[in-house]
């Protein structure tokens, strides 16, 4: 993985998951970060695998083998306060359930930005554990995903297979 020049204060674990290698990054015990292979990470960050990075692992892995549908980690991704409101939303869609950027938008009390919510999916720190993954375009059309399209599928089906009967995101 590339590195960065952003990390003040940030530690950051690696390991090899079901999905490929992860870094996850922390600072003052919340979770800030999650890259994906191939990203950059933090020039100025400490490798260093601390408490809550073991549990954001032992939580993702959980929640890869279908043994968790929701994870309980304190979070705290950098944005704006429309994206922070946005990331809040995507943590309301049940695991195995999708929702539209445009139910989203509504949802949020601006049913005319779904374009706005398409950034804040694209801009957000933390995919997975704010489930990003889980936003389709109109239609249930597979759009952009930081860890590709390809990926983006996976995950999706994955939840399907492990969540039936899960709810669906209210519109």
């Amino acid at each position: 993985m590339e590195r960065n020049r952003t990390g003040h204060g940030m530690k950051i674990a690696f390991r090899q998951t079901a999905i490929g290698r992860i870094g996850i990054g922390e600072r003052a015990g919340e979770i800030t970060n999650l890259f994906f292979e191939g990203y950059a990470v933090p020039e100025d960050a400490e490798i260093r695998e601390t408490d809550i990075l073991r549990e954001a692992f032992r939580q993702l892995e959980a929640w890869l083998a279908g043994e968790l549908r929701e994870f309980s980690l304190p979070l705290d991704p950098d944005g704006t306060p429309f994206m922070k409101q946005v990331w809040g939303r995507l943590q309301e869609i049940p695991c195995g359930s999708t929702a539209t950027y445009g139910a989203i938008a509504a949802a949020s009390g601006n049913p005319g930005a779904a374009r706005a919510v398409g950034m804040a999916c694209n801009r957000n720190p933390i995919p997975l554990f704010i489930p990003c993954h889980r936003v389709v375009g109109s239609g249930g059309r597979l759009t952009g995903f930081r860890g590709g399209l390809p990926l983006k599928e996976r995950l999706l089906e994955l939840e399907r297979l492990h969540s039936a009967g899960a709810a669906p995101f209210p519109s």
